[in-house]
């Protein structure tokens, strides 16, 4: 008979894996209560929440949490407007060049973030546009707008056709059958699109770097701080909060985007 269950050997390999990924992020989190602000040793000489305080008092870390927040909400809301257009188009319509739309959407995600760093810094000199909150803002939308466009479209080609042309022949306007038929089929995608785009936004580090100009986001001043370490402790606090800010919405998408392979509407 045939076991469903895995070898000793696979486990244990799955195991090593997710050790060799995970542990590193728990020694951040242990170094975040950890007394000694100098360096980094193991076992820690002792615990406290000493740096906790410390860190809520550094008004540094409040501007570079504001214009991360800033930067990720605007960034994730031209992404669900952007790239549900696009799905739509590349999903519901047929014509000439689709498949290279297609990769031509997904590309800034395929590039080396330092690729499009260099492009749009080039590009906003050339138009003479001065860093600001804004060109993060475009800088980000470039990546995050790939992460809403692939959920959209894969959800776009599971919900049948039929729905749309049964909503149509019963009298709906366009705008009607967007909202009462598209929208539901889809709202789970783009929610998830939007959590994986906040999150990636939040904690991304190459593109900013270019176009920041003088600005700081949450990571550029993790990056410098380790660089230029005042109180080491108060780094690993901000980076606890940066691993929470990203996994709660990482794991919004894992659950909304579970159990959707089906077709909405097949066979109706």
């Amino acid at each position: 008979m045939r076991s469903d269950r895995a070898p000793l050997g696979l486990k244990i390999a799955a195991g090593a894996g997710l050790a060799f990924l995970h542990l590193p992020i728990l020694l951040i989190f242990v170094y975040a209560f950890t007394t000694e602000d100098t360096s980094y040793q193991w076992p820690p000489p002792g615990l406290t929440l000493e740096w906790f305080a410390v860190t809520w008092n550094r008004p540094d870390v409040w501007e570079a949490l504001g214009l991360s927040l800033k930067v990720a909400c605007f960034s994730t809301a031209i992404a669900l407007v952007l790239g549900t257009l696009c799905a739509a188009a590349v999903a519901r319509s047929r014509f000439f060049g689709r498949e290279a739309i297609s990769l031509l959407v997904i590309l800034p995600i395929a590039l080396p973030g330092i690729i499009t760093g260099i492009s749009l810094r080039s590009a906003f000199h050339l138009m003479d546009i001065p860093f600001s909150t804004l060109t993060i803002v475009l800088g980000h939308a470039t990546f995050c707008i790939v992460v809403v466009y692939n959920n959209a479209v894969a959800r776009f080609r599971r919900t049948s056709a039929s729905l749309i042309e049964a909503s149509m022949d019963l009298g709906a306007t366009s705008f009607q059958t967007f909202r009462l038929v598209i929208l539901p089929n889809i709202a789970t995608a783009l929610l998830a699109g939007g959590m994986l785009a906040f999150a990636l936004s939040f904690d991304e580090v190459i593109v900013t770097t270019f176009t920041a100009g003088r600005q700081q986001t949450l990571p550029i001043w993790m990056l410098e701080e380790l660089v230029r370490p005042r109180q080491r402790p108060v780094t690993n606090v901000v980076a606890m909060v940066v691993v929470l800010v990203t996994f709660l919405p990482i794991l919004g998408a894992y659950y909304l985007t579970r159990g959707t392979e089906t077709v909405a509407g097949h066979g109706k």
